[in-house]
């Protein structure tokens, strides 16, 4: 919103510099985007009259002028040599005078071709001014010669730009902001002082609203007689050019500068335009768009309508799109002699949106989409038939209003606790009564609660947190006081039992992985291919089409950060990831955190000191095994539909299920073009970080004993199984059972495997003899023959 100074200040002149005034605009939550002088600094330059033109005898394109600049010349005409095309007898133009300071320039007594010239005519350009146009700058006949340019062409002014919120639709028009000045500074408001225009014919035409929700009040008025060879008025040009809008006609220019000065905008049709309208006996529909139905905007736009756009009709054909823009073959022009009037509440329902799809915008959509004041849709069609009457004469008629269902002002409370709460610092009930009476808010007051109605052109008001704001903005944010937290200090306990996801980083970082961050949205593909997944969370509004569902497992991630290291010639990549995961459970969702690794390539980076191997499913175990430590998790035969069927196994700690490790299914393996093999895992992070600690034990003096057990079983028992029956037998004396050694090929039959056991034993009273020993290795003998059907290895 841009606007002239000297115009806000008719309605509310605060004592504030400019500085001062944007200063305290910008901290009430109106920013000030720039504030720019109308001119630039210039001294001597008045108003002077072009009294003779007659040509230079030397030049063909100079002219030597008399020139009346009244009592700063002493009231004798000044001799000027001027080259402009447009000068000529009669007319008042800018006239800087000898030792005139202009941008740039300084004006000096000067032979040209021989002739004496005693100042300079201006242009608008030569004076530094926005206005654009060839030749001198022409000024209004009863410009009086003499004055000061500046102070007659009010030039000692700032243009203030306001970047407004959306929210703030009450201040798109002088009246507002001018209302919002008065309460920040607490000074008097001179509100427009808007009469009746009394009725001087009977004229009026029919007005249907036909969609009544789109439109709940319309009101137009008949103008008979009116006259646009008269020019418009320059106060008024000033104003519209210093507001960024250009002038067109008198008519047209009355609505626009009656839409900045209440922020109601307005619309003129040629009454001859309208069905009926010459004879006084059309009529006008506001009704949703026909099908196929078509409107030439004022833009020159040809649009083809849709059924959710809203039209101004006659009984024939649309006029205007409502809200928006006027059409133009109804639109106000030379010889128009008669208008309709328009001034209309339309819901922002109905505008939202709209500009957008149409590629453009306008002044009156800007106002619509945001909320404007019902309540004054009468006060600015009176406002604008005043002014238009008194520039271009003519005879109004009534105004033909339909009302409708209107928005309603629901009261809201607000408790001055409540606001102490959230603004932390107190109110009492005078000083916040003064702050709503500043804002001229309605309201009752009872035990400190304030029942508020808020005003019509408050659309942003509906919450007690909204005029909790207010206090604030009004009270002013620089003189609440800035309150520092207060925080203890105290480190908090580090449970030994509980390990934090930093320590497992640096547990994995030590065995040389790096961590990765991927995005949580993933291909619904993935899910269905990487973790058997058909209905995964998905979302409203994904980024793209391939991110538009949540990830239910870090691997499909992982998977695509190889591929990508791949294609940069990474041969060993080794990664991991601690993120969440969505999983949808009925109508509930779950948000698990999960740990996951991928290795790929050789076991170790290269060198001369260790053969090359490539990563297998013990390399990936071992780190896993590192990550629970000092608790040792089982790993049992499973599937994963990301993982190998024959090469992957589902880790358990106890009763439960921790994650899954294997080798990459061959099927992803040949999608990705891999000569190798990746091993990965995906642990439950709420699993991993409770931390089983280790037991401190008496170091034994006494010798260690150790004996081996090598056996047969049938290829399909589980080396963990026999493990596992071996330690249910809970003797002190047994240190450790561990597997050394697998043997298949020569020498042993078809669907048998061997597995040789270390079995250390010790005491830490006394040294073992060998019948100790001997009886409890054929207790650990029996188990293996009874329970699995082994046989000791000759």
């Amino acid at each position: 919103m841009k606007f002239s100074e000297n115009w806000l200040r008719t309605f509310v002149n605060p004592p504030l510099s400019t500085r001062e005034l944007a200063q305290a605009l910008t901290m009430a939550g109106l920013e000030v985007e720039a504030a720019e002088p109308v001119a630039p600094v210039f001294h001597k330059v008045v108003v002077a009259e072009v009294l003779s033109v007659e040509k230079h005898p030397d030049a063909d394109h100079l002219n030597v002028c008399q020139v009346n600049a009244g009592p700063a010349a002493s009231n004798q005409p000044l001799q000027i040599v001027c080259g402009a095309m447009n000068v000529r007898a009669g007319i008042k133009v800018p006239c800087a005078l000898v030792g005139a300071q202009l941008p740039g320039v300084v004006i000096k007594q000067a032979r040209i071709r021989g002739v004496e010239s005693t100042g300079m005519l201006c242009s608008a350009r030569e004076l530094g001014l926005e206005e654009t146009g060839p030749g001198l700058l022409l000024l209004p006949g009863d410009a009086p010669a003499g004055v000061d340019f500046r102070d007659y062409y009010e030039l000692d002014d700032t243009l203030i730009t306001l970047k407004l919120t959306p929210n703030r639709a009450d201040c798109l028009g002088l009246s507002g902001i001018a209302r919002e000045v008065a309460a920040i500074t607490s000074e008097i408001l001179n509100p427009l002082e808007i009469e009746p225009v009394q009725d001087r014919i009977a004229e009026s035409l029919a007005v249907y609203v036909d969609a009544p929700d789109a439109c709940p009040l319309y009101c137009g008025r008949v103008v008979r007689e009116i006259s646009l060879d008269v020019p418009t008025p320059q106060w008024m040009i000033r104003r519209l050019e210093r507001s960024g809008i250009r002038t067109i006609n008198a008519v047209v220019d009355v609505t626009n500068y009656v839409m900045l000065e209440t922020g109601q905008p307005l619309h003129a049709f040629d009454l001859t335009r309208i069905e009926g309208g010459h004879a006084g006996t059309g009529a006008i529909h506001v009704r949703y768009a026909g099908s196929g139905e078509t409107l030439q905007l004022l833009n020159g736009e040809g649009l083809v309508l849709q059924p959710d756009m809203l039209v101004i009709a006659d009984e024939a054909k649309p006029l205007a799109l409502a809200g928006i823009m006027g059409g133009n073959e109804s639109g106000v022009q030379q010889g128009t002699t008669g208008l309709f009037l328009e001034s209309a509440f339309f819901s922002q329902e109905v505008i939202a949106g709209k500009s957008f799809r149409l590629g453009f915008s306008s002044d009156s959509a800007h106002r619509f989409e945001r909320g404007v004041d019902f309540a004054a849709t009468r006060d600015a069609m009176e406002r604008a038939t005043s002014l238009v009457l008194d520039i271009c004469g003519g005879r109004a008629g009534p105004i033909n209003e339909v009302r409708g269902k209107l928005p309603s002002r629901n009261p809201i409370d607000l408790r001055l606790e409540r606001s102490r709460r959230v603004l932390g610092i107190t109110l009492d009930e005078t000083t916040a009564a003064a702050i709503l009476r500043r804002l001229q808010f309605n309201f009752s007051t009872t035990a400190g609660v304030f029942r508020v109605v808020p005003p019509t052109y408050r659309f942003d008001l509906a919450i007690e947190e909204d005029l909790i704001e207010e206090l604030a903005r009004i009270y002013g944010y620089n003189h609440i006081p800035a309150a520092f937290p207060h925080a203890d200090l105290r480190m908090l306990p580090a449970p030994e039992s509980m390990h934090a996801p930093a320590q497992l980083r640096q547990i994995l970082i030590g065995r040389d992985y790096q961590e990765v961050i991927n995005y949580a949205f993933v291909d619904a593909s993935w899910e269905l291919e990487l973790s058997g997944e058909e209905a995964p969370v998905a979302l409203r509004n994904p980024l793209s089409s391939q991110m538009d569902v949540m990830r239910s497992s870090l691997l499909g991630g992982l998977i695509s950060n190889l591929q990508f290291n791949l294609n940069r010639k990474q041969a060993r990549v080794r990664l991991f990831e601690i993120g969440c995961c969505f999983l949808k459970k009925g109508e509930t969702y779950a948000q698990p955190e999960k740990l996951a690794g991928l290795s790929y390539g050789d076991a170790m980076a290269e060198q001369w000191g260790i053969s090359a191997r490539g990563v297998d499913f013990y390399d990936a175990k071992a780190d896993i095994e590192a990550l629970f430590w000092p608790a040792l998790p089982h790993f049992e035969v499973a599937s994963h539909p990301t993982l190998h069927p024959g090469k992957s196994a589902r880790i358990r700690l106890g009763e439960r299920i921790a994650g899954y490790v294997g080798e990459l299914h061959p099927r992803w393996r040949q999608k990705l073009g891999l000569p190798d093999s990746a091993v990965l895992f995906e642990l439950d992070l709420d699993i991993l970080l409770t931390r089983k600690l280790p037991m401190a034990a008496e170091i034994s003096k006494f010798p260690l004993i150790r004996r081996d057990i090598a056996v047969v079983v049938a290829e399909e028992v589980a080396a963990q199984a026999l493990l596992d029956g071996m330690k249910a037998e809970k003797s002190p004396m047994i240190l450790e059972i561990s597997l050394f050694d697998v043997y298949r090929g020569k020498g042993m039959e078809n669907g048998k495997k061997s597995l040789a056991f270390r079995v250390l034993l010790q005491d830490t009273q006394k040294t073992l003899t060998d019948a100790e020993v001997d009886l409890v290795m054929t207790k650990l003998i029996n188990i293996l023959e009874n329970q699995f059907g082994a046989r000791l290895r000759n």
